[in-house]
């Protein structure tokens, strides 16, 4: 891990009580979800990470303690560092406070963590759905959402009467 990436993972572990695993030269830091607001904050305002890169989540069902993981991606420009910030979130209810104060891209990012994986961004200021219609039923990217199996919708540019002979070279 680079030097300066050790001091601001050691000044979050001890502002903020957080877990560091390392891979590869890369800290990915687990915070509680009451303190993803202040951690992030931190990061923009004192140590630099001026861009939230991306925003999503994992489902490791079928186990519930935790079974989300909330990812953020936060990228300093200006020292040319690269964080990820993971989130524990229960399988109940699964609910962390909004980041979009923080970080303005995380508004419609986090629309897309509720609307695919149903996590709840408390005190989001437009939660609406944004990439499934309004009356859709479920959030897809949940491992436990149930599979239809449905033919595709779309036909590789022939019909039904298009019988595919092979050639003389096949």
């Amino acid at each position: 891990m680079d030097n300066k990436l050790e001091k601001i993972v050691k000044t979050l572990q001890a502002d903020f009580g957080a877990g560091v695993d390392e891979f590869r030269g890369e800290a990915h830091v687990s915070v509680p979800a009451q303190r993803i607001v202040a951690t992030l904050s931190r990061l923009r305002d004192k140590l630099g990470f001026e861009l939230l890169s991306s925003l999503t989540a994992v489902d490791y069902w079928p186990k519930e303690a935790p079974r989300f993981h909330v990812v953020y991606l936060l990228t300093s420009v200006s020292q040319n560092l690269s964080l990820t910030i993971r989130v524990p979130v229960n399988g109940d209810q699964p609910e962390v406070p909004t980041v979009s104060g923080v970080y303005d891209s995380a508004n419609w990012r986090e629309r897309e963590v509720w609307d695919m994986f149903g996590i709840r961004f408390l005190g989001h200021p437009d939660p609406r759905r944004i990439l499934m219609p309004t009356d859709w039923e479920g959030h897809p990217l949940r491992k436990d959402y149930p599979l239809g199996y449905e033919e595709p919708q779309f036909t590789f540019n022939f019909d039904e009467t298009d019988v595919r002979k092979p050639s003389p070279k096949e």
